[in-house]
Formats: C-alpha cells, sequence, structure tokens
C-alpha cells in the first residue's frame, strides 16, 4: 500500500463524516475542506486540520477546484476522497488533482469521462456484453427525417435523453410520431443549458420498469467483483426515497449473470475503486441506464449484507493495494433497507432549513444511522436537502421493516420539518409491503393521497 498518511475530504454533510470515519480506522489522518456556513459540521471538528474554502454558495466552494487544490497542497495532503455529488463524478476536477501530483481516490479520469457520457457508455458496455435498452445507438444526427426513422424502428413510445444527463433533468418521453420533433428541440435546448452540451440519443420507453443497481469494486491490477444489488425503484421526480437489498424477487441466478457481465465490463474498461450499474428492470431483464462512478448514498445498505466496508475498499485501492475480498467471498446475509431522511415538508417537499433544537438517533439491534447532524445544528439553505440516513438489518425483509418502524419512531428530530411522516406512511403501505413494485408507484400512491 502506498502511503496515504493524510486525505483531504472534498465534500459535506453525512458522506463526509463517513469518510472521515473510515480514514481514522486506517489511521490516515484528514483534511476537512468546507464553506462559511458549514464550519460547525461535525467532520470538520473532528478532523486533524480544516480548510475553509469559500463562501455559502457551492460553486464558489465545494465547486471551486482551485481552493481544493490549494488546500491540498498547503497541507501536505497526498490524496483527495470527493465522496458523492459536487466533484465526484467530474473527469476534470479528477485529472486535476492528479496533474497536482495527488491521488485522485476514485476511477481514472478518463474511465469517468466514458461513463459519463451516456452514449459513449452505453456503447462501451454494449461492446462487453452488458444488456441495454434498445435505442440509437448514438447521438442522434440533426436531420429531422432521420431521427423519425429511428424512432419509428426503436418503437413508441421512447424517451429522448441528454448524452451529458443526469439527476432526471434533459429527459423527454415522446408517446406519438407527432411530438418527436417539438421534444427533440426543447431535450436539446434543455441539455445545452443544463450541461452545455446539446447532444441529445433515444431508447425504447420502458412504461413500468424497477430500477436495479449494481454494486461493483475494481483494482488497478485487473481484479473486480460484485456485491449483489439494490432496489431504488421507491422514487419521487426520479429521486430515490428508499433502497433495500437483496432486491425482492430477484434469483440468484439473475444475480450471479448480471453480477459477471457488470464484473466483465469493470475489467474491460480498466476500471478502478467503487461503483454502481444502474439497470431497469423488466419481464425479467435487465437493461443498463448508466454507471456511477463513485460511491452511493445507499452503499450502507450493500454494506450490512455483505459486510464489506465499501469506502475503506475505495481508500486501499486507491493507495495500490488489491481488494480485500474474492468473488468467492461475498455472500449476502439477512435483508437492508435504507431511508433518506431530508429536511423538508412531508406533504409539500419543500426545504426546510433551520435550527435543530432537539435531537435523538435511534438504536437497537440491526439499526445504523449516518447523519452529521446534532442538536443545536442549524441546516443551511445551500445544499441538499439529506439531512442523514437510517439504515436496518434483518434475517429477512419483514424484519428489517419492523426494525425500521421503530427506529422512526424512537428517532427524535425537533425543530424543523423532515420526511419521516412519508417514511412511517409507506412502511405500512401494502404495495410496498409486497415489494417488487415499480418506479412510478411511489407518485401514484402520493397522488392518490392527496386526491
Amino acid at each position: 500500500m502506498a502511503v496515504l498518511d493524510k486525505i483531504v475530504i472534498a465534500n459535506r454533510g453525512e458522506i463526509a463524516l463517513r469518510i472521515l470515519r473510515a480514514c481514522h480506522a486506517l489511521g490516515i489522518k484528514t483534511v476537512a475542506v468546507h464553506s462559511t456556513v458549514d464550519r460547525n459540521l461535525k467532520h470538520v471538528a473532528m478532523a486533524d486540520e480544516s480548510v475553509c474554502i469559500g463562501p455559502a454558495p457551492a460553486t464558489d466552494s465545494y465547486l471551486n477546484v482551485p481552493a481544493i487544490i490549494a488546500a491540498t497542497e498547503v497541507t501536505d495532503a497526498v490524496a483527495v476522497h470527493p465522496g458523492y455529488g459536487f466533484l465526484a463524478e467530474n473527469a476534470d476536477f479528477a485529472e486535476r488533482v492528479e496533474q497536482s501530483g495527488f491521488i485522485f481516490i476514485g476511477p481514472r479520469p478518463e474511465t469517468i469521462r466514458l461513463m459519463g457520457d451516456k452514449v459513449s457508455a452505453i456503447k462501451a458496455m454494449k461492446d462487453a456484453g452488458v444488456p441495454c435498452v434498445p435505442g440509437s445507438d448514438g447521438p442522434l444526427p440533426e436531420d429531422a427525417q432521420e431521427c423519425l426513422r429511428i424512432a419509428r424502428q426503436v418503437g413508441y413510445p421512447i424517451i429522448i435523453k441528454a448524452s451529458a444527463g443526469g439527476g432526471g433533468r434533459g429527459m423527454r418521453v415522446v408517446h406519438t410520431e407527432a411530438h418527436l420533433n417539438t421534444a427533440l428541440q426543447l431535450t436539446r435546448q434543455e441539455a445545452q443549458t443544463s450541461f452545455g452540451d446539446a447532444t441529445v440519443y433515444l431508447e425504447k420507453f420502458l412504461e413500468t420498469p424497477r430500477h436495479i443497481e449494481v454494486q461493483v469494486v475494481a483494482d488497478q491490477h485487473g481484479n473486480a467483483i460484485h456485491l449483489g444489488e439494490r432496489d431504488c425503484s421507491t422514487q419521487r421526480r426520479h429521486q430515490k426515497v428508499i433502497e433495500e437489498a437483496p432486491a425482492p424477487g430477484i434469483t440468484q441466478q439473475q444475480r450471479d449473470e448480471i453480477g459477471s457481465a457488470c464484473v466483465e465490463a469493470c475489467k474491460r474498461i480498466g476500471y478502478r475503486g467503487a461503483g454502481t450499474f444502474e439497470f431497469l428492470f423488466d419481464g425479467g431483464r435487465f437493461y443498463f441506464i448508466e454507471m456511477n462512478t463513485r460511491i452511493q448514498v445507499e452503499h450502507p445498505v450493500t454494506e450490512r449484507i455483505t459486510g464489506v466496508d465499501l469506502v475503506r475498499e475505495q481508500i486501499l485501492v486507491a493507495a495500490g493495494d488489491t481488494l480485500s475480498h474474492r468473488q468467492e467471498d461475498i455472500q449476502i446475509r439477512g435483508h437492508a433497507i435504507e431511508c433518506r431522511i431530508n429536511a423538508e415538508d412531508p406533504e409539500t417537499f419543500m426545504p426546510s432549513p433551520g435550527l435543530i433544537e432537539g435531537f435523538h438517533a435511534p438504536g437497537g439491534p440491526g439499526i445504523r444511522m449516518e447523519s452529521h447532524i446534532y442538536d443545536g445544528y442549524r441546516v443551511p439553505p445551500n445544499y441538499d436537502s439529506l439531512i442523514g440516513k437510517i439504515i436496518s438489518h434483518g434475517e429477512d425483509r419483514d424484519m428489517a421493516i419492523a426494525r425500521l418502524r421503530v427506529a422512526l419512531d424512537e428517532m427524535v428530530l425537533n425543530g424543523i420539518k423532515t420526511n419521516v411522516p412519508l417514511h412511517k406512511w409507506l412502511l405500512w403501505d401494502r404495495g410496498f409491503l409486497k415489494g417488487g413494485f415499480n418506479i412510478h408507484y411511489l407518485e401514484k400512491r402520493l397522488e392518490e393521497r392527496q386526491g
């Protein structure tokens, strides 16, 4: 292992605290970079050193590449961990880190670039034998008649997507030929405005799929493994609300087949670090949609059912170590479910920043809470509303749900509104209890509840 004696944590909130804990368990010193409004974050207080990198707006702090590089230099750190969000999947940032003589704890810049572009990612996956959604097999041309021909060949409904898109933006469903040209123009405009790249492509629109993702980790010596799948179908406006592992109804044969395909793809593209292959699952078949070249918000559910510390693996792999586990070592034990706790109104979903005037974290058998908040902490209005995650684990799904209900009842969080009531309602919902529902289920249930 290379000597990673000091790591800069280029993030905030619960993931920054998670990275800090992994570093300290390995005996590695940490540097917390933070904005002016985040000086009171828990990981900033716990880090060996801290550096303020700018004012509250993310563009001036957590997205300020020169400031992060400068902080790494002045503290004599040797590596940067980007967490998730912000610069985690920014190939230019990873390149700047490496060009400055530091280690980027993640994939190589060229890999991030390859998989960050949806068109090139789909081509790479098809070449590697990973099943993909039928589509245009590349960027759509400017020629309207050619676009029309491609859409007819794929078959309606179709979905037009921005090549550089993500987070539910830059996509538009088209049900009839009459609406194709207008949808193309609007999606191209949105793609240019949001991502600086007007390139779009189209795919067959699967109307009632599930969202299943496969966790992988690979080292720079050609070794790669998968750690099973997660079901992330509980979504609202393309944003995940609850995640669980393993996915209900997925057989061991299906798990082995899609997992092996993902492992082979990792080897083929020379992947390094932790990553997630995201799929739509429809009619018993997997269809690749994108790869996240970073740690995921929902990584704890995989950690609970496999016993593998994914952040630790990220750090060791970046240091040049071989993987700590072989594929035959990975066994799925029990079931885990994660609730994302957001500072938002549970009815309107509007953000609810403010002062936390009372906080008690839940505990008990099988319960893990990942959060940076504490009694007296003020949730700022400047960033994502995620303030924590409660993860339950049990010998089966029913036990995991039962323990999660107890944990949500036990947690005290006063002073701001949160989506805890939504989670409590969901954990008694008949459709959720049955499992195996599609990505539109939650939004339809919310419409029914409000109607």
